[in-house]
């Protein structure tokens, strides 16, 4: 997976594997050690924190809160699944120093889970950015329209289209042999430098078309946050925000209007911020190195893609490569982040818990003689008890409101 997934497409359908030299592969041996650790950790922090988004959005559909935005969090958060699920072989494969052991199947499946996880999540985040854009600069249509079944029909289109773009992953084979030390390693999307000029060609085209299809998104996404920003910054207020918030007092103050306008815009502005920093982190990196990576691997011989490269370079861009895909990786653990500020109903769940959790973990103190009834407890506060006297017994009543003793 190390050299990406669609280096696949050179790939003959005829044979699985594609005996290459141990001096044509172009390998970092610091990724051993550098991978399995950062994906271990993702796996762990993944794993958990998106049960716990989906457990959330469950607890928000229960309440009749779902909206357009917690369907498109929903499916990202599946999408992040599916590639935290498929870490543990990739974890094995970076061990094991490149050589995979669970067949020709498993690879194909595990590099397909790659692949949707990394567009399938760019796509879902570009349609979060478009519907807040689209709530900010046309309140009354955002709310007057059918949220629910534009947002199921926009995720259904994003699945059809990410699963279509990776079935050459999935019916193509995915391992090539590659001889080191007098030993066949079995690589998993990597070592296809020894095919033809030609296969060499088509599969820089994929990449360039990949890598093309990345920008245009992230320019969408650009773009829609730009809006965002703007109408924050220039306006007042967001005019949806301000029909949805909710203030403590039926007759505000000035002073609390202007608190509540800084919190709606200070949240939409870290909504933004957790987008574009997803992306430029985690997504923008990976698909600069990407394309000169590409053919400094290949070494296509003329025509188009044809490059020469040092050896200095393509060593440099090998190591920037893994790098960029452990970045990549950590986007399965930071949308959580992008959730947290997009809605404000998620943020309250989640603080919610929070406030539960640190209750329950405080320790209680317990007193022996504590009144049996909360109701003599109210009593007992508002008028203590009075030592009984011989003349009488003393007995409380309720009279207006109020405790009082009467002696008989």
């Amino acid at each position: 997976m190390t050299q990406s997934v669609t280096m696949t497409t050179m790939s003959s359908v005829e044979s699985t594997t594609i005996n290459s030299t141990e001096s044509l592969f172009l390998d970092s041996p610091f990724r051993y050690v550098l991978i399995p650790v950062f994906y271990i950790i993702f796996f762990i922090l993944g794993f958990i924190s998106n049960l716990y988004v989906l457990f959330v959005l469950r607890c928000l559909r229960q309440a009749k809160a779902i909206k357009e935005i917690h369907i498109y969090m929903t499916n990202l958060t599946m999408a992040d699944l599916l590639f935290v699920c498929a870490l543990p072989f990739w974890i094995d494969y970076y061990i094991r120093e490149g050589d995979w052991v669970y067949g020709d199947v498993m690879c194909r499946v595990t590099g397909t889970f790659f692949f949707i996880n990394t567009y399938g999540t760019i796509l879902f985040l570009a349609a979060i950015s478009i519907n807040r854009c689209w709530a900010l600069t046309r309140p009354l249509d955002a709310a007057s329209s059918d949220c629910r079944l534009r947002g199921v029909i926009v995720c259904i289109c994003i699945w059809v289209f990410v699963v279509a773009m990776s079935v050459p992953f999935l019916v193509s084979p995915g391992i090539n042999v590659h001889r080191k030390n007098n030993t066949d390693i079995r690589r998993c999307f990597e070592g296809y430098q020894g095919g033809t000029n030609d296969k060499k060609k088509k599969v820089a085209v994929t990449h360039f078309l990949i890598i093309g299809l990345f920008f245009v998104v992230f320019f969408l996404i650009v773009m829609c946050n730009f809006l965002i920003a703007r109408i924050l910054v220039c306006k007042n207020s967001p005019q949806s925000e301000i029909q949805s918030s909710r203030t403590q007092s039926k007759k505000p103050t000035v002073t609390s209007i202007f608190k509540q306008l800084a919190g709606v815009k200070r949240r939409a502005l870290q909504m933004l911020l957790a987008v574009v920093g997803v992306f430029v982190l985690c997504f923008l990196p990976h698909h600069i190195v990407q394309g000169p990576w590409a053919l400094a691997v290949l070494e296509i011989e003329d025509g188009f893609g044809h490059v020469k490269y040092s050896e200095t370079t393509r060593q440099l861009l090998s190591d920037a490569h893994q790098i960029t895909l452990v970045l990549m990786g950590l986007n399965c653990i930071l949308d959580p982040v992008v959730y947290y500020f997009a809605t404000g109903k998620f943020r309250e769940l989640i603080k919610a818990h929070i406030k539960k959790l640190i209750t329950f973990t405080q320790p209680q103190s317990y007193h022996l003689n504590q009144p049996a009834s909360p109701v003599w407890t109210l009593v007992a506060n508002q008028n203590p008890p009075r030592k009984p006297t011989k003349a009488g017994v003393e007995d409380q009543s309720q009279h207006g409101g109020r405790s009082s003793v009467v002696i008989a």
